[in-house]
């Protein structure tokens, strides 16, 4: 998935799609940990909430349906 770095006051910012906060586990307001590993990025949740299988499960159909193009050339 890409994803465009936006101009947000005097910052920048990366804004996420609400499945995709579903499927780590996180809503607005939550906190992420953020790390550089061999020059990428790694969010990941400070206190994630619990997710229902089901509801990940819709939410990762939802993103592999929206974006198959790009998994298909990821995958490649």
């Amino acid at each position: 998935m890409v994803k465009t770095i936006r101009k947000v006051g005097n910052s920048n910012a990366l804004l996420l799609d609400k499945a995709i906060l579903e499927l780590i586990g996180l809503r607005e307001g939550g906190q992420v940990n953020l790390t550089v590993t061999n020059g990428s990025l790694v969010v990941t949740p400070v206190s994630a909430m619990s997710v229902d299988p089901e509801k990940f499960q819709k939410c990762l159909d939802q993103v592999v349906r929206t974006r198959r193009k790009l998994l298909e050339k990821l995958s490649q």
